[in-house]
């Protein structure tokens, strides 16, 4: 069959023209995204009510995690205040001659790897008196303890009234009373700027009191006990300098570890004399209660999650025969199912993005003041964030694939015929 001639030259058509010509024309990413976003821009109050439930959905999850997971740390930090990971380290009682902790024990302990701190007390075995006209015998149940400086933060003490015993004050004949002993002794306060105090009576002594300590929960004995720097304790009252309890503080996780080789470490020629005192039971209570609330957070989240994702593939499927119109138009001015599939995929990864924003900020602002009114540490799982950012396009993708198949597998004419 001949072509058209132009002057008297015929012109044949390429082969490749007419193929090229039926090849589908491919839509720029800026293009797909414009048309994704239409249905947005053009239906804002559905797309915003559709944003709503995801952005609900993904608040939830922020917020059902975060929310116990600031109540746990809360937890968490009162069960550590009661000594979880505090081992007691003794003599062993009853013995004759009586047993003693090695002088060099506290250095000892120091070495063990997973040891995070070590103090140590020592009964002097001397009474203390109101003063020197009470009964020489009636030591009003105290205990006078010689004292390392670094005590309090290893047993989480702290001075309620005056200061605690430094390098300067502990080589002199100065105490600091438990909440009780200053109660029995009548010691109400101490003056303020480091001034002298009342006196007590140890033995022949007077010792001027420098601090009274608040009630110690964890020890209860402490909050019986007169406390003696350690260098007066022996230049004052003839201390021997052999420690009578340990504390030791460790990594949590390792404590059974560290309280298996104390012993050994504390008195190597005669470990069958030191008594390790075992675990305290809010370490166990505190494990238990992290894998109850780890259980929760995960379930928790799983619900929410598939609640959003619910709510955005109906939202899609209502989408699709509402403009049934619009696709039967696309196709027959040449849109191919591809194209089709790839508007309504972004739509639905667009309104669940949106709506993951949007709830990401809503339930880090309610996590967050829930936690300040209770006066809790503020916890926000980086899981549970990056799930309210990631996770809502995930859920987009996996709702928009049915919705955007079935408009893609909608015949022209049949769509056409809704107009």
């Amino acid at each position: 069959m001949s072509t058209p001639t132009t002057g008297g030259t015929p012109h044949r058509a390429h082969p490749g023209t007419a193929r090229e010509a039926a090849r589908p024309v491919r839509l720029a990413v800026t293009d797909l995204l414009g048309l994704g976003l239409l249905g947005i821009r053009t239906r804002r109050t559905r797309a915003a009510l559709s944003a709503l439930g995801i952005a609900i959905g993904i608040a939830t999850m922020i917020v059902v995690t975060g929310i116990p997971a600031s109540s746990q740390a809360q937890l968490m930090r009162e069960l550590s205040a009661l000594g979880t990971n505090m081992l007691e380290v003794r003599a062993l009682p009853d013995q004759d001659p009586p047993a003693l902790l090695p002088k060099e024990s506290t250095a000892m302990v120091r070495r063990v790897g997973p040891v995070t701190g070590v103090s140590a007390v020592a009964n002097t075995h001397r009474l203390v008196r109101r003063s020197d006209r009470t009964d020489p015998v009636d030591g009003s149940g105290l205990t006078v303890l010689a004292s390392q400086l670094d005590l309090l933060p290893i047993i989480n003490a702290r001075v309620q009234h005056g200061s605690w015993l430094t390098s300067a004050t502990a080589r002199f004949p100065t105490v600091v009373l438990g909440a009780v002993a200053a109660a029995r002794l009548g010691v109400r306060d101490v003056p303020a700027g480091g001034g002298p105090g009342q006196q007590v009576m140890i033995g022949d002594r007077w010792f001027t009191v420098v601090g009274i300590l608040a009630t110690v929960p964890l020890l209860p004995d402490i909050d019986r006990s007169v406390l003696v720097g350690w260098p007066a304790a022996q230049s004052e009252l003839g201390f021997d300098g052999h420690p009578t309890v340990l504390y030791v503080r460790s990594l949590e996780p390792a404590v059974e570890q560290v309280r298996a080789v104390l012993p050994e470490t504390v008195n190597p020629q005669s470990p069958a004399d030191v008594l390790v005192s075992r675990p305290s039971d809010a370490l166990a209570a505190k494990r238990a209660t992290e894998n109850a609330f780890s259980s929760l957070f995960l379930a928790l989240a799983a619900v929410a999650l598939l609640v959003g994702g619910i709510g955005v593939a109906n939202t899609m499927v209502i989408s699709v025969l509402e403009r049934r119109a619009e696709i039967g138009l696309r196709r027959a001015l040449g849109a191919h199912r591809g194209q089709i599939r790839g508007q309504f995929l972004t739509e639905s990864v667009a309104l669940a993005s949106l709506g993951g924003v949007v709830g990401t900020l809503l339930g880090l602002a309610v996590t967050a003041g829930y936690a300040a009114y209770h006066q809790w540490p503020v916890v926000i799982p980086l899981a549970s964030t990056l799930a309210g950012l990631g996770g809502a396009a995930v859920v987009g993708v996996v709702a928009g694939v049915y919705p955007s198949m079935r408009a893609a597998a909608l015949p022209p004419t049949e769509a056409l015929a809704s107009i």
